[in-house]
């Protein structure tokens, strides 16, 4: 027996695909909203994950800026309290070179010279006196220059034939007027110190006021 369907099978085929058609569509659709929502999720937890990194680098460096400037106000107190100490070094110093001036000259001035004056004019000294010869007076010079370690530069300003004074020894004498540096308190309380420890007692003779 021969069966033969008279429905529309082209039709319902036709339907049945375009069934399957927005059936994959909306398969797609769901996929594809899963993947976004999956994707904005794990953007969203990156972005909290860095804002939370941001939040303690920031809080971090907060802290590294008040050890900066606790720092910077340690290394300015060390910085006072080293001026400080040097003042009070240089001030000490300064207080003992009239002793270190007057000691020094009674060593470095030679047998045959006798100083009359002394004035100190800050690091300048201005030295008068008298001399048996010139050659005495070089020698006092070369003394100050080289064998001293609180005296340096010195300069001769005038030397003369002193004139004969009634009843007194008439040996002929010479004036003669005569600067020198004192070295800078710290280097020449360095240098005295090292003298100090290696010096040997005597003196030449001399006179000084």
């Amino acid at each position: 027996m021969i069966l033969i369907n008279l429905l529309p099978h082209r039709e319902a085929r036709r339907q049945a695909r375009k069934r399957a058609f927005f059936s994959t569509l909306g398969l797609a659709a769901l996929v594809g909203v899963g993947v976004l929502v999956l994707w904005y999720g794990l953007l969203q937890q990156m972005i909290s994950t860095q804002e939370g990194r941001n939040a303690f680098l920031k809080g971090e460096i907060g802290k590294l800026d008040v050890k900066i400037k606790d720092i910077a106000n340690l290394k300015a107190e060390i910085e006072a309290l080293k001026a400080r100490q040097n003042a009070v070094e240089n001030l000490q110093t300064d207080r003992n070179v009239p002793v270190y001036l007057l000691n020094e000259l009674v060593k470095q001035t030679p047998e045959g010279v006798y100083l009359t004056s002394l004035r100190q004019q800050g690091a300048v000294v201005t030295l008068a006196g008298k001399a048996e010869t010139n050659e005495r007076v070089s020698e006092f010079l070369r003394n100050t220059l080289y064998n001293s370690p609180w005296l340096e530069r010195p300069e001769l300003v005038e030397i003369k034939a002193a004139a004969p004074q009634p009843g007194r020894d008439q040996r002929r004498l010479f004036d003669f007027s005569m600067k020198v540096y004192i070295k800078q308190p710290g280097a020449a309380a360095e240098a005295a110190s090292g003298a100090a420890s290696g010096a040997k007692p005597g003196v030449k003779s001399a006179a000084a006021s």
